[in-house]
């Protein structure tokens, strides 16, 4: 009998997938920290993106005022359906200066049942992260580091998406790749 020889050959990370709606996903080579900036959550209670460690996020920057906003916000709720668990979540800020009492009555209408409501009525985060236009949306990694902008409307709940997700979801954080303790004897 003659020994087999299996030849494992890695393919080099081609990054995200980038087709689609998310041909317009600029990837951040040197991700960096996301601001840490408040947030107010739908109960009134200060959340910042840290809280989310752990997770891959989605942050949405919206307005009920902006028309491509209202045209993609069902496909990010859907997208929050499909996807958001232990591994991803979307976090939808609103900058509507009326806050929660504006962005509320519009969630509802629109019949968004699985985004929680984030608002940011002082624009301080928008600020924060150098938001041009509405809408606009960051992806944090799970160490809520930006690895990636979208300026502009995208379909939300199509399978680019949920590839580009999934690619991101997949990744390891570096505390998983970093060997562990030196082990003396």
């Amino acid at each position: 009998m003659f020994p087999v020889l299996v030849l494992q050959t890695t393919l080099a990370d081609k990054g995200p997938p980038r087709i689609g709606w998310m041909e317009q996903f600029t990837v951040i080579d040197s991700p960096l920290p996301a601001p840490r900036v408040p947030l107010t959550n739908g109960e009134g209670s200060q959340v910042f993106l840290a809280d989310f460690k752990g997770k891959v996020v989605l942050v949405n920057f919206w307005a009920t005022w902006c028309a491509p906003c209202v045209r993609e916000m069902p496909g990010i709720d859907k997208l929050q359906a499909k996807l958001g668990g232990k591994d991803f979540t979307v976090v939808a800020v609103n900058e509507d200066r009326g806050g929660a009492a504006r962005a509320r009555p519009f969630i509802e209408r629109l019949g968004m049942t699985h985004l929680a409501l984030y608002v940011d009525s002082k624009m301080a985060m928008m600020r924060a992260f150098k938001v041009n236009g509405l809408p606009t949306s960051f992806l944090l990694d799970r160490e809520g580091r930006i690895v990636g902008k979208l300026e502009g409307i995208a379909e939300w709940d199509t399978p680019e998406v949920e590839n580009l997700i999934r690619y991101y979801t997949k990744q390891r954080t570096s505390a998983e790749t970093s060997p562990g303790p030196a082990i003396s004897g």
